[in-house]
């Protein structure tokens, strides 16, 4: 009998070892399978390529939908897509302008606030700044368009403003879009 419940007495030990006696232990001959991911493949990029591809072939492409990098494109969080291809589009009517050709820094931005305001309290809804494409400047690279990019994300009744179809100034110039004033 057993004098303590875990451990085996010296017969069990015995008749255990017995029975094992001609074992062997077996060579290891499991292999551990490595899987191998596979090679990552952008779906999504790919889809997006296709689209825009499909997109530049239907009826429905418009050369304004596309930015250059010299243009200027800015619109206010919640302003539709809509109204921004639209005015991209030059489909609003231009109510006033202004031209910054050979302003100073400072002018221009006194000048473009003044301006902004005045046609909003006057009720225009669009409006066009031509700010000149640098051809003027020391290193021939705008330096009012940069600051105008600026200024206008600053004014707060500004909604929207992008880079002028190439009849009205190409990136030469930008259409305003205005909020409305109510009264």
């Amino acid at each position: 009998m057993k004098s303590d419940k875990n451990k085996p007495d010296d017969d069990e030990i015995a008749l255990f070892r017995k029975a094992v006696r001609e074992v062997r232990p077996l060579r290891q001959d499991r292999h551990t399978p490595i899987r191998r991911r596979p090679a990552p493949i952008p779906k999504q990029t790919l889809r997006e390529q296709e689209l825009v591809r499909e997109a530049m072939l239907s009826d429905e492409f418009d050369p304004a939908d596309i930015e250059t990098g010299e243009e200027l494109i800015y619109a206010r969080p919640g302003v539709q897509h809509a109204l921004l291809r639209k005015l991209r589009r030059g489909q609003f009517s231009v109510a006033h302008e202004l031209d910054l050709h050979g302003m100073t820094v400072d002018l221009a931005r006194r000048e473009v606030l003044n301006f902004i305001l005045q046609c909003q309290s006057g009720r225009m809804r669009c409006v066009r700044i031509i700010h000149g494409k640098g051809h003027g400047s020391r290193n021939k690279q705008p330096v009012l368009k940069l600051k105008l990019n600026r200024w206008l994300q600053q004014i707060d009744a500004v909604l929207a403003f992008c880079s002028a179809r190439p009849v009205d100034g190409g990136t030469g110039a930008v259409y305003v879009l205005l909020k409305k004033t109510s009264g």
